[in-house]
């Protein structure tokens, strides 16, 4: 992994330097858009409005627009302000780790220490885990100042941003106000369902169904040579001037790591569904 950033972790008098490394990545298949007619790549054009050119990134902007007047933001304005040039991760409180609702959670990174301030970090995170208390910190990212939440994912630290108080909705349905009877036996009968669905989670078990669909179907269309000419469908960046990235070239990069961990796994058994399934089954039959 890459670090996207580094800067310390500072709480009293204690500053940890640290490296920051994304947590999480997507494996979606990337798509493109194509015209149905003739499969002619769609592109999207930075078109400025009145004289009708194409805008390379360089020469953009940033403006906010309020009572008919607009506000032109350029870099420069942006980097100007004194918070977004902070490289700390403030902590500001330490608080029980069951007052952090899930539902403000946003994006998740991984802190490693940094240089030799490990005996630091490791002090920090035995701390978190022995009083089970998570830290709320502050934190300049991507050019926003961010809340966030700093607690221990195994051996590790794991800062989660999260959404500020008025970005969560509140959640008030007229139908839920009503008074709703549930018997005694209908409670009952629900609990035995659930039980009969109750397991211990693991996350190894599910697969993203739709995207391994998705790449069967890619898989079957290169087998059939149901394909088109790449570079006469995509063409080339217009606005660089360069080359499209080989998308059929990608694809069957997939497709044949995908085949080799075929015959390396064989076929991998039943699905996560499957199981459910056949586990709600034999607890039908039990009762």
């Amino acid at each position: 992994m890459r670090a996207i950033w580094k800067g310390s972790l500072s709480f009293g008098l204690v500053n940890v330097p640290i490296k920051l490394y994304s947590a999480t990545e997507d494996h979606d298949l990337p798509l493109h858009q194509v015209h149905d007619k003739d499969g002619g790549r769609i592109r999207y054009k930075r078109v400025c409005e009145l004289d009708g050119e194409v805008v390379p990134f360089e020469h953009i902007d940033k403006a906010y627009e309020e009572g008919g007047r607009t506000v032109v933001l350029t870099q420069e304005d942006l980097d100007s302000l004194p918070v977004e040039k902070r490289r700390d991760i403030d902590v500001v409180e330490f608080v029980p780790s069951e007052q952090v609702d899930p539902i403000r959670f946003d994006r998740s990174y991984f802190l490693a220490p940094d240089g030799g301030s490990t005996k630091a970090y490791v002090l920090l995170r035995r701390t978190l885990e022995s009083t089970d208390r998570t830290a709320i910190v502050q934190v300049s990212l991507r050019q926003k100042t961010r809340l966030a939440a700093l607690r221990v994912h195994g051996d590790v630290l794991l800062m989660q941003t999260l959404l500020w108080d008025d970005e969560v909705r509140e959640a008030r349905f007229p139908e839920l106000e009503e008074t709703v009877r549930v018997t005694e036996r209908e409670l009952a009968m629900s609990a035995q369902l659930v039980e009969s669905f109750s397991a211990d989670f693991d996350p190894s078990e599910y697969t993203d169904e739709y995207q391994a669909q998705l790449r069967t179907l890619v898989e079957a269309k290169l087998d059939k040579g149901d394909t088109l000419d790449t570079d006469e469908t995509f063409g080339t960046d217009e606005a660089t001037g360069g080359e499209v990235l080989d998308l059929m070239e990608a694809l069957r990069r997939s497709v044949d790591a995908k085949r080799t961990a075929r015959k390396g796994g064989a076929d991998a058994g039943d699905t996560a569904a499957q199981k459910s399934r056949k586990k709600s089954a034999k607890a039908s039959r039990a009762s």
